[in-house]
């Protein structure tokens, strides 16, 4: 690889080198021993003012890891899907996952029952540990999944008396955010980490090659697919971002706010991970919509990192409040999971004094694979540079790399990433190629100055709020309402979430109205899913094979 073909060196941050060295630990529960020994009386993750030490952390995930293994019989490979909003239980539950030799299948807490279904099914997990609020959820189609024991837990379980028993009560009671269920093999969290305490825990033989991760996403094609991360893959990504901020972030001092949740490759890595290494406190935000508790959380809390989506920076820089906090600590607000928009960075920079620090990454690539310098002075309205030992290409059609300045589809290469697609060679073999490149589907270019800027994405994908929504999803959602003869998706411009999801139907039944088309969908998809808008006509365009055209619908 010539220069040539890396234009972002010329003007790459001062002292940040151009490739990682060898990464300090082979596997995650490695980097985890190695922060407990040095940062071990350090506080590790906070939620709702209770903190677990790393010394904490240590015991209780060996405890998680000794219940999965000695209590459940669970052996090294097995999946076990993860379904919570963050909360104390989730670090631990991780990381006693992974310390069992276990594959961690990250959930949206949010799913419906169909798309829950068909991840526990097609992840093959063995076990999950759930959030209450979702149990219902699980139970109503536990019995077509493989998972044969389920944990549930509580938000309030590890805040202690009487501040957890008052969080789950308003939770149960008075907000109602906890549907009735009943699963009679369930066992609470707390049970499990007692039973797991009076467990023999025998450490596998974990290699760096072993699988860490299954994080589904609709890759390229709109299938829901898991993206295989192995340890090497993301313990990569945590030293690429690491030395690129090197400077700009320190050990056993900085406060990370994580108001992104861990079930989203961005926050698992950047935050969860990242800042485990840096011997960080990470304070964990269970809700981030809730924008005056989120406000009330970072007051006073001396917050020195924060990484969030466009949409929750807009919510916060229009809120009164938060402009009135201290931002004299403030190292790094860092933006990734959707475009920045140059609005809402020109306001935040007003308020806070701090610029907002794009990056571009997708879950394929364990997270960042592109940012910008942690100095800059403005939002520079690109995603940077790529992060050390990172090639991007930018190629035609026909797979030629192209000239600087002049766009393409943006292909990346790296130890940060993915093995693969879950059980998916062939779609795999679409993605990625003999070279080790891996195809985005996103369109972008190389700046004069070799800053990558994304100035399109696959046509067909909606992002909202961070998201990746794929219409084929939708579509067959639609499709299996009997009053619709057809169907298609596409995004529109949405000021609150970026886009949003519009939905054009051809109807079948006259007396079908757009209430009636959002309800149904409602049933199926998670709400970020749901059609925003629904829009009648007589016929789509379609190709000559009749192919819809969703881009004349767009145009």
């Amino acid at each position: 690889m010539t220069d040539a073909r890396r234009p972002w060196l010329a003007n790459y941050p001062p002292g940040v080198p151009a490739e990682i060295g060898p990464l300090a630990y082979p596997t995650i529960p490695a980097l985890l021993a190695g922060s407990v020994a040095k940062f071990g009386s350090r506080p590790a993750f906070e939620n709702f003012g209770v903190q677990l030490s790393y010394a904490d952390l240590d015991r209780l995930s060996r405890d998680f890891a000794a219940y999965l293994q000695s209590g459940l019989g669970l052996k090294k490979g097995d999946r076990v899907a993860v379904m919570m909003p963050n909360a104390l239980q989730y670090p631990i539950a991780l990381f006693g996952i992974l310390r069992a030799g276990l594959i961690v299948v990250s959930v949206n807490p949010l799913y419906t029952a169909r798309e829950l279904e068909h991840q526990l099914k097609d992840s093959g997990a063995a076990a999950i540990v759930i959030y209450e609020g979702a149990a219902a959820t699980l139970q109503s189609i536990l019995r077509a999944t493989p998972v044969k024991h389920v944990i549930v837990a509580a938000i309030g379980d590890m805040l202690g008396f009487p501040k957890g028993m008052l969080i789950n009560f308003v939770l149960r009671y008075v907000k109602k955010m906890v549907p009735d269920w009943n699963i009679a093999s369930a066992i609470r969290f707390p049970a499990a980490l007692a039973a797991g305490k009076g467990f023999a825990f025998t450490a596998p033989v974990v290699d760096t090659e072993d699988l860490a991760f299954l994080q589904y996403t609709g890759g390229t094609t709109g299938v829901s697919k898991g993206a295989m991360l192995k340890h090497r893959n993301v313990l990569a990504d945590v030293a690429q971002v690491q030395s690129y901020f090197k400077g700009h972030v320190e050990e056993g001092v900085e406060v990370a706010v994580a108001p992104l949740p861990f079930y989203h490759i961005l926050a698992l890595v950047l935050n969860c991970m990242m800042h485990l290494a840096l011997g960080s406190r990470q304070i964990l935000v269970t809700n981030p919509r809730d924008i005056p508790r989120l406000v009330k959380t970072l007051e006073g809390s001396g917050f020195t990192f924060f990484v969030g989506v466009n949409t929750l920076y807009n919510a916060l820089a229009h809120n009164a409040e938060f402009a009135k906090l201290d931002f004299s600590k403030a190292r790094v607000f860092g933006g990734g999971g959707a475009p920045l928009q140059v609005a809402v960075a020109k306001r935040w920079k007003e308020i806070t004094g701090k610029p907002l620090v794009e990056g571009y990454g997708l879950t394929e690539t364990s997270g960042a694979a592109t940012v910008n310098p942690p100095n800059i002075s403005e939002h520079t309205g690109t995603t940077g540079f790529p992060l050390p030992s990172t090639e991007v290409e930018i190629r035609d059609p026909n797979g030629n790399v192209v000239p600087q300045g002049q766009s393409g589809e943006v292909h990346i290469r790296g130890p940060q990433v993915m093995a693969g697609y879950w059980n998916r060679p062939d779609e795999t073999a679409k993605v990625i190629g003999k070279d080790g490149f891996f195809a985005t589907g996103d369109i972008g270019e190389f700046t004069p100055e070799g800053y990558l800027r994304i100035v399109d994405r696959l046509k067909d994908m909606v992002l909202v709020s961070g998201f990746n929504v794929y219409p084929n999803e939708i579509e067959d959602v639609l499709a299996a309402h009997p009053g619709i003869l057809e169907a298609a998706v596409i995004g529109i411009p949405d000021e609150q979430s970026g886009e949003a999801v519009k939905a054009v139907v051809v109807r079948k039944d006259p007396s079908l109205n757009a209430e009636q088309v959002i309800a149904h969908c409602r049933a199926s998809l998670t709400g970020y899913k749901v059609p925003r808008q629904v829009e009648f006509r007589d016929s789509l365009p379609k190709s000559p094979v009749g192919k819809i055209l969703r881009r004349e619908l767009r145009s």
